[in-house]
C-alpha cells in the first residue's frame, strides 16, 4: 500500500467523527419533514458550506481534472465573466427565492402545485431516470481513484479463492454514505456535510501550497510550451485546436447555469432546508465566496500534473507514472487516474492521509445528498401522488429509507457493468440533460410567466428529454461522434425553450394567480419573511439590497461584487490588449502566477470566515430542531381548491 500509518489515523479518525455526528442527528428527527428538509433551519453559512461540497465529489474532483489537464488556465480567463453570471443569479434570488415562497418540498412538487398532478408525476419519473444514470457512475469512478491511490491489489485471496477488489471497496462506500443517510436524512446530510466542507477546504489549501513549493513557475512555464499552437494552457486567445473543452464548451455552461437553476436534484434537499427565502437567498450569494479555494484546487493541480509529466526535471516521477498508465487498457480510466497518480508520487506522509481524507469526505457527502435526493423524489414525486390517503409519518420515513436503499443498490449494480467510454463532464452533460435540457424553461416559466401552461411543460420537457437521450445513444454506441455530450445538452436547452413559448402563447386561456403560489400579499403565512418590495430600482436596490438587509447581508454583498467585479475589470482589459497587441506566453504565466497567490490569499479568509459563520448557524440549527412544533400534514402532499 502506499500510505503510512500516520496516513490512515487521518483518514479513520475524521470518519469516525462523521458517525458521531450522524448518531447526533437521528435523535433531531422527528418529522417527514425533519427527513426531507432538515425541519427547514438551516442558516446561510452552514448551507453554503454544506452545499459547497456536495457538488465537490470525488468524481467532480477527478472530472474536472480532466478537463484542466487538457484546457489548463484557458477556459479560467472565460469564467471570469461566468462569475458575472453567478452574482447575478445569486444576488436577484434568480429561482432560488421564488421557489422556497413556494414551501414545496421538491421541485416536483412545485411543479404540481403550478401545472397539474400527472405532470409532476411524469417530471419525477423523468428526474429519477436522469438523475441515477447521472449517479450511476460515481461508484465506478471513485473506487478506481481509491484502488490505484492506495496501491490495491485488483484481487485478494479468501480460502483459496481469488476475490476481486473493485466491488468490495465500492460495496464499503456505498454501505457508509447509506448509513449516513439512512439515519438522519437530510439533517445528517447537512452536518455531516459541513464538517466535510471546512474540512476539504483546508485540504485544498495545504496541498496547493504543497505543490508550489514542489514545482516552481519557471518549470510550469517550460512544461505548458509544449502544448501545441493552437491548443495553449496559458494563452485563452490560442485555443482554437483544444478539442472538447473549448471556448464554445464554456459558452454552453454560461447559459446552462442561468437556464438549469435548481433544475439539477441532487441536492434538491438544501432547497427548502432554509429558514426563509431571504436565507437561501443569502446562502447562494455566500457560494460565490465559498467555491473560490474549490476552484484554484481544481484548476492549479492538473496544471501541476501536467507539468510534472512534461518537464525533464521530474522524468523519473512521469517515467512510474506513464508505466501505471500504459498498463491500463482504458483510455477513459487513463485520463481520470493521471492526475491523482500524479499526487499519490509526489505527497508526503500526512499530506497524502489529508488528501485521501478529503477525497472519501467529497465522496461521502454526494453519496448522501444524491441518495437522498433521488430516493425521496421517487417517493415524494411518483409513489406520493397515486396515494388517495397520505402515508403516516413514520410510515412515510421508513419508505423513503427503503427508496434510499434501492438507489444505493442500483448505482452499485450500475458501476459494475457499465463501460464509460468519454469524458466524465460529457456524460454528465447529456445525462443531465435527460431532464435539464427540458425543465429550466418549464421551472423558470412556471416561476416568473403567468401565461405559462401544462401542455407547454409537457411538450418541453418532452422534446428536452428525446434529444438528451438520442445523444447517450450516439455517444456510446460511436466513441467520436462529432457532436458531445455538450452540444447536445445545448440543442435540447434551446429547443426546449423555443417549445415552451410557443405552446403556451397558443394554449394560455387563464393567467395562473403566481402571487398565492408565493404566498404574498392576502395569501403571505405568518412567520416566514418574505421580502417583495415594490419601490422603483434605484440606488442599493439595483444591487438587490432592500430595507430588510442587515449590515453583515450588505457586507456579503459587497464582498461578492468586489471579488466578481475585480476579474471582470481584468477581464475586459485583458482581452481589449490581446485583441490589439501580440501578447507573450511570458506575460500569461506571470499574470496566471498573480492570480494563483491573490486567490490563495483570499481562500485563507474565507475558510475562516464560513467556520466560523458555520459553527454559530450550526449551534441554532440543533436548537430550532430540538424546541420547534412540528406541523406532520407538511409531507409534500399538494391539496388542492375544490374549484381548481
Amino acid at each position: 500500500m502506499n500510505l503510512s500509518f500516520i496516513d490512515w489515523l487521518i483518514v479513520f479518525s475524521f470518519i469516525l467523527s462523521l458517525f458521531v455526528v450522524v448518531h447526533v442527528s437521528k435523535k433531531l428527527v422527528q418529522s417527514v419533514a425533519d427527513f426531507l428538509s432538515a425541519g427547514r433551519s438551516a442558516g446561510r453559512y452552514l448551507l453554503a458550506v454544506s452545499q459547497g461540497i456536495v457538488v465537490v465529489g470525488a468524481i467532480t474532483i477527478v472530472g474536472q481534472w480532466e478537463v484542466n489537464y487538457v484546457a489548463g488556465f484557458t477556459l479560467q480567463w472565460w469564467q471570469f465573466t461566468m462569475a458575472l453570471v453567478y452574482v447575478g443569479i445569486t444576488v436577484t434570488g434568480w429561482v432560488l427565492y421564488r421557489f422556497r415562497e413556494t414551501r414545496a418540498l421538491t421541485i416536483a412538487q412545485f411543479l404540481e402545485m403550478r401545472y397539474s398532478r400527472k405532470f409532476r408525476i411524469f417530471a419525477g419519473i423523468l428526474a429519477f431516470f436522469s438523475g441515477i444514470l447521472n449517479y450511476g457512475i460515481f461508484p465506478l469512478v471513485t473506487t478506481n481513484f481509491l484502488i490505484y491511490f492506495i496501491g490495491l491489489p485488483k484481487y485478494f485471496s479468501v480460502a483459496g479463492m481469488d476475490v476481486p477488489t473493485f466491488p468490495i471497496v465500492m460495496f464499503i462506500l456505498i454501505s457508509i454514505s447509506l448509513y449516513f443517510v439512512f439515519s438522519g436524512g437530510q439533517i445528517a446530510a447537512i452536518f455531516t456535510d459541513f464538517i466535510q466542507g471546512v474540512f476539504s477546504n483546508i485540504a485544498f489549501i495545504l496541498i496547493i501550497i504543497f505543490c508550489l513549493f514542489f514545482v516552481n513557475w519557471d518549470q510550469i512555464f517550460q512544461a505548458v510550451q509544449t502544448a501545441p499552437p493552437d491548443a495553449s494552457l496559458i494563452n485563452p486567445f490560442k485555443t482554437s485546436k483544444t478539442h472538447d473543452f473549448n471556448f464554445w464548451y464554456f459558452l454552453i455552461g454560461v447559459f446552462g447555469v442561468i437556464y438549469t437553476k435548481l433544475s439539477w436534484q441532487g441536492q434538491q434537499g438544501f432547497n427548502s432546508s432554509a429558514k426563509s427565502a431571504h436565507e437561501a437567498k443569502m446562502g447562494d450569494v455566500l457560494g460565490n465566496l465559498r467555491n473560490i479555494p474549490r476552484f484554484l484546487f481544481m484548476l492549479f493541480i492538473p496544471i501541476v500534473a501536467y507539468t510534472i509529466l512534461h518537464n525533464p526535471d521530474f522524468s523519473s516521477i512521469a517515467d512510474k507514472v506513464q508505466a501505471i498508465l500504459n498498463g491500463l487498457k482504458d483510455v477513459s480510466l487513463q485520463n481520470q487516474l493521471r492526475t491523482p497518480l500524479v499526487l499519490n508520487d509526489i505527497l508526503p506522509t500526512g499530506l497524502k492521509g489529508v488528501f485521501l481524507t478529503m477525497m472519501l469526505m467529497a465522496a461521502f457527502s454526494t453519496d448522501v445528498s444524491y441518495m437522498h435526493s433521488w430516493g425521496s423524489i421517487f417517493i415524494q414525486d411518483v409513489i406520493l401522488p397515486f396515494r388517495k390517503k397520505p402515508f403516516e409519518p413514520q410510515q412515510h420515513i421508513k419508505i423513503l429509507r427503503i427508496s434510499i436503499i434501492g438507489v444505493a443498490i442500483f448505482i452499485y449494480i450500475f458501476s459494475l457493468i457499465f463501460p464509460l467510454k468519454q469524458y466524465i463532464y460529457l456524460y454528465f452533460a447529456v445525462t443531465g440533460a435527460i431532464f435539464t435540457g427540458g425543465s429550466g424553461a418549464v421551472i423558470i416559466g412556471g416561476l416568473y410567466w403567468k401565461k405559462g401552461t401544462t401542455p407547454a411543460a409537457w411538450s418541453a420537457l418532452i422534446i428536452g428529454s428525446i434529444i438528451a437521450v438520442t445523444g447517450i445513444i450516439l455517444n456510446q454506441i460511436y466513441v467520436d461522434f462529432p457532436i458531445n455530450g455538450q452540444y447536445f445538452w445545448a440543442i435540447a436547452m434551446g429547443a426546449s425553450s423555443v417549445t415552451y413559448i410557443v405552446i403556451s402563447l397558443l394554449t394560455c386561456k387563464k393567467d395562473f394567480n403566481l402571487e398565492k403560489m408565493l404566498h404574498r400579499g392576502k395569501y403571505s403565512i405568518e412567520g416566514e419573511s418574505t421580502v417583495v418590495d415594490k419601490a422603483p430600482l434605484k440606488g442599493w436596490r439595483l444591487l438587490g439590497i432592500n430595507k430588510y438587509f442587515t449590515r453583515e447581508d450588505k457586507i456579503i454583498y459587497f464582498s461578492a461584487y468586489i471579488w466578481t467585479f475585480a476579474w471582470v475589470v481584468v477581464f475586459i482589459i485583458g482581452t481589449i490588449i490581446n485583441l490589439t497587441t501580440d501578447v507573450s506566453d511570458y506575460a500569461w504565466i506571470t499574470f496566471w502566477k498573480i492570480y494563483v497567490y491573490i486567490t490563495i490569499v483570499v481562500s485563507i479568509i474565507v475558510v475562516v470566515w464560513f467556520t466560523i459563520g458555520g459553527i454559530k448557524d450550526y449551534k441554532n440549527m440543533i436548537h430550532i430542531l430540538k424546541t420547534q412544533i412540528r406541523d406532520h400534514k407538511d409531507d409534500g402532499t399538494v391539496i388542492r381548491d375544490a374549484n381548481e
